[in-house]
């Protein structure tokens, strides 16, 4: 999570942001923890990216639908009412601009702009979603606060540099934090997929190879086996060692295509093993696996070992 001031600009710029309006809020006057210094830097940031349309939001809409989205609501406003307000943003800007406006007569006016389900849709589709993996840390009020300093161009409680200096030093914070949580999420799997191989190994009918992947035959094939090299046709299923499937050709409806120069070496070294038409059970370390990073976002954690049942369907090549 490195990102400076700029980057969480840099996550709600992409849509249209015109912010406006008036909020009652109790002003702070100085940031004296640290939670307001962020939370003030990052109203001063996402509130400079929108000043120059400042004009064109309701900003007690955007407050609702803000905290909508920081409490895990549904959006305020459906798809259908933030597109219709998305291209009526864009033509009322590109006509103030002189430019002309896609799909209506030369000089006709722009539909009118209703400036709460602009609110509602930044806060619903933009600001909302960029800041909730931050919203532990923030005070809206003083995000709020920081935005409407912002548009009303008023001496900030931040100079831009010690903004940016805020900014720098919680993502640091924060990125230090994953990192330890990951450490200590990994030496959790480690510990338990090697205790589940250890007992695994002794199951009847379960084969260890010398780099330590399992594998258990399940159904026999009686076809041509792949090179490391080949393009493949499977269907597959692949689970956490609690159960939790997390990829499926089953579920999507249709077998995979991949070669096996492609895939985590778990699967190079265990699918070369099988003959067309064989079905097996793999338990897949981590270091054969996905390692310390796991999947971004998830679902397979840092040092997970998992399980897959994979049907060799063909050899394409």
């Amino acid at each position: 999570m490195k990102r400076s001031v700029r980057g969480v600009a840099a996550l709600v710029a992409a849509t249209l942001a015109m912010m406006g309006g008036n909020v009652l809020a109790q002003e702070k006057t100085a940031l004296v923890s640290e939670r307001d210094r962020v939370s003030y830097a990052v109203g001063m940031d996402v509130g400079k990216s929108f000043a120059p349309v400042a004009n064109y939001i309701d900003l007690t809409a955007f407050e609702k639908a803000l905290k909508n989205a920081f409490a895990g609501g549904q959006p305020l406003q459906s798809e259908e009412v933030a597109k219709a307000t998305d291209a009526s943003l864009r033509m009322t800007l590109a006509a103030a601009q002189g430019a002309p406006v896609p799909g209506t007569p030369p000089g006709s006016q722009p539909p009118a702009v209703a400036k709460d389900q602009v609110g509602l849709m930044l806060g619903d589709r933009a600001v909302g979603p960029a800041l909730i993996p931050l919203k532990a840390d923030l005070d809206l009020a003083v995000v709020l606060q920081a935005m409407r300093d912002s548009f009303a161009q008023s001496q900030p409680l931040l100079s831009q540099q010690e903004a940016e200096q805020t900014m720098q030093a919680f993502m640091a914070g924060k990125q230090a934090e994953m990192t330890r949580k990951q450490a200590s999420v990994g030496a959790d799997n480690r510990a338990e997929g090697a205790a589940f191989l250890t007992k695994n190994k002794s199951e009847k009918g379960v084969v260890t190879t010398p780099s330590g992947l399992q594998y258990m035959v399940l159904r026999q094939g009686s076809g041509q086996r792949p090179t490391r090299d080949s393009r493949v046709r499977v269907n597959y299923e692949g689970k956490l060692l609690d159960g939790t499937v997390f990829d499926s050709s089953y579920q999507r409806g249709e077998p995979a295509e991949f070669g096996l120069s492609q895939v985590i070496p778990g699967w190079t070294e265990g699918v070369s093993l099988m003959p067309v038409g064989a079905k097996y059970r793999f338990w897949i370390p981590s270091s054969l696996a996905y390692g310390p990073s796991g999947t971004q976002g998830g679902p397979i954690g840092p040092d997970a070992t998992l399980t897959f049942d994979v049907e060799l369907m063909g050899i394409l090549q």
